[in-house]
């Protein structure tokens, strides 16, 4: 695999996104959101296609370096 520094920013803001969404479930799941329940539900309903558009974005990126 070749990795380059731009599909490396895509995987990190990825993995970045999915931290985001998996905090937004514990907080919703824990009944009492800190930032509100409207809050986290908007940061958990864009962070899921966010990471996954630049996992394969990184994806795209550095199979195109081959």
């Amino acid at each position: 695999m070749f990795v380059t520094p731009k599909s490396s920013l895509f995987l990190m803001g990825s993995c970045i996104a999915a931290i985001a969404a998996v905090g937004s479930i514990f907080e919703l799941s824990s009944g009492e959101p800190e930032l509100g329940s409207l809050t986290t539900g908007i940061i958990l309903t864009l962070s899921i296609p966010l990471g996954a558009v630049l996992f394969f974005a990184a994806v795209r990126d550095s199979k195109s370096q081959l």
